[in-house]
Order: C-alpha cells, then sequence, then structure tokens
C-alpha cells in the first residue's frame, strides 16, 4: 500500500492548480500558492488561512498550503499564528505564510505530520553597501518553528518538504563561506531528528551542462530555473524532503525534472511515494 504526495513551489501560477486536480496525488505540499480558483476550490480540502505571507515592502498574495486533493485521507490542519499570538505548545510561526501543516492518518493506520515549508528571501541591513540576498536565515527560523512538531528523540513521524532557497553540497568552485552557511541548515535539520532524503540521483535528472559550483560527485538535481534558463538548462536544486529516521527507509523521493515533466511553474514538481 502507498501514498501519493507532491511538493511543488508553484509560483503563483492559476493553471498549476488544474494539474494538480488532474493528478494522482493524494497530497500536495504547497510553496508560494495563490489561491485556487473558485470551481478547483470546489474540488479540494485546504484550510482558511489568508492566501499571503507576510512581509513588509511587496505583495505576497500567496503562501504554503497543505492541500487534500483526493479526499481519500482525511487531514486536520494546524493553526499557525505570529509568536506573539501563539499559545504555548501551539504552532508559533516566525513569519506567516511560510509554513503549512497537518496531520493524517495514512491508509494503513500510521499517523504523520505534514508540512511544507518555504525559505523567503530576506537582504542585510538597508545601510550596508551590498547586493546580497539571502534565505537561510529564514530557513533557520523555519527550523526553530519545526520543532513544535518533535516530542521525542525518536519515534516520531514527520515530513518536512519545500523550496529552502538554498543550496546542498558547494565543491570547490562555490564558495567556502556559503557553503559553511548553507551546511548549518542540514545539519541542524538533522540534530533535529529529520534526515535529508532526497531528491537525489539518479531520482531525477542531473545538470547539463554541470554546475561549476558542485563536486563531480555529487548527486543534486535541478529543480528551479531562472529567467536566463529554461527546463532544459536548469541548473540548481532549490527543493528539499526531510523526514523522521523511522520513516526515511519507506520514502521514495523524485524530482520531476525531465522537460516534458515540468509542468507550468519554474520549480519542478518533487514526489514522494511513502510505502507501507
Amino acid at each position: 500500500m502507498q501514498m501519493k504526495i507532491v511538493s511543488w513551489n508553484t509560483a503563483h501560477r492559476r493553471e498549476a492548480w488544474q494539474a494538480l486536480l488532474s493528478s494522482d496525488y493524494d497530497i500536495a505540499l504547497l510553496q508560494e500558492a495563490s489561491a485556487p480558483p473558485a470551481k478547483i476550490a470546489q474540488e479540494i480540502e485546504v484550510d482558511s488561512i489568508p492566501w499571503e505571507t507576510a512581509g513588509a515592502g511587496t505583495s505576497r498574495l500567496w503562501r504554503t498550503a497543505v492541500v487534500n486533493i483526493s479526499k481519500k485521507i482525511s487531514l486536520q490542519w494546524f493553526e499557525p499564528k505570529p509568536i506573539e499570538a501563539a499559545e504555548y505548545g501551539g504552532l508559533a510561526v516566525s513569519r506567516m505564510g511560510t509554513l503549512a501543516a497537518a496531520s493524517l492518518e495514512m491508509p494503513w493506520g500510521e499517523e504523520l505530520t505534514v508540512v511544507s515549508v518555504y525559505g523567503a528571501w530576506e537582504r542585510p541591513y538597508r545601510d550596508l553597501a551590498t547586493s546580497w540576498i539571502y534565505a537561510d536565515a529564514s530557513v533557520h527560523r523555519l527550523i526553530s518553528d519545526l520543532s513544535v512538531f518533535i516530542g521525542q528523540q525518536k519515534g516520531h513521524r514527520v515530513l518536512v518538504a519545500g523550496d529552502l532557497n538554498i543550496l546542498y553540497g558547494y565543491g570547490d568552485g562555490g564558495s567556502p563561506y556559503w557553503a559553511s552557511r548553507y551546511n548549518t541548515v542540514f545539519d541542524r535539520m538533522e540534530a533535529l531528528g529529520l534526515r535529508f532524503i532526497g531528491p537525489q540521483e539518479p531520482n531525477g535528472r542531473p545538470a547539463e551542462p554541470w554546475p561549476a559550483e558542485l563536486p563531480s560527485e555529487s548527486r543534486n538535481v535541478p529543480t528551479f530555473f531562472h529567467s536566463q534558463q529554461n527546463p532544459f538548462t536548469a541548473s540548481r536544486q532549490l527543493d528539499f524532503v526531510f523526514a523522521s529516521e523511522g520513516l526515511s527507509d519507506r520514502i521514495n523521493v523524485s524530482a520531476l525534472n525531465h522537460p516534458d515533466q515540468w509542468g507550468p511553474s519554474d520549480h519542478c514538481q518533487i514526489e514522494i511515494e511513502i510505502n507501507e
């Protein structure tokens, strides 16, 4: 028996909703999702949180979401609250719109918590003369927020997936400084009890040409293309999946990153199969 989940940054594309409705996924973990069209909304189940992400200076009428597509599984959504408004033991979220979570019972009876996360871009202090942007600070806040779902050292069942806007496994062609910063994210998730499980080659098409910042032994698969690229020339993996140790060996994660699979977003779909 199997349950199928997709993690996908839909880049606010309305046509992504139809693609999801036409799929065979049970659950979708979405990032940068705008509100579904009215007809689609009648066919799915999702929480009632406003479709926006907190942050001054830009209009962000999109957010993370956990969506029940097949309706074969019953979901109970956690209600996120800003840190200053959250109850003790409740789901406190550092930036509203960047984390959505729900609990469910898998078809064979095991309980599971699923979480969709998005690492929002940030800039250094405005008086600093720099063009940097970074997302690892946002991801570290998300890891702090995720800690509420870990109530014991072992035996928990948590799946986390999303667009982190960071890189994994920088090599000689990349910056040692940024490699060190990015590594702290994966180390901290592992310390929390959430293992990085993909996607990695062969479960996805490798970049071609090979990006200079990755070592030749890297198993990264591109999940994103920027404005000067397309699905054929995509080179960077920004989307990742993590799971509790007791679950990780039963989960298959694949990047649907072949050009004919890619879909309407600048991110490809990440397929997650959980086996009984």
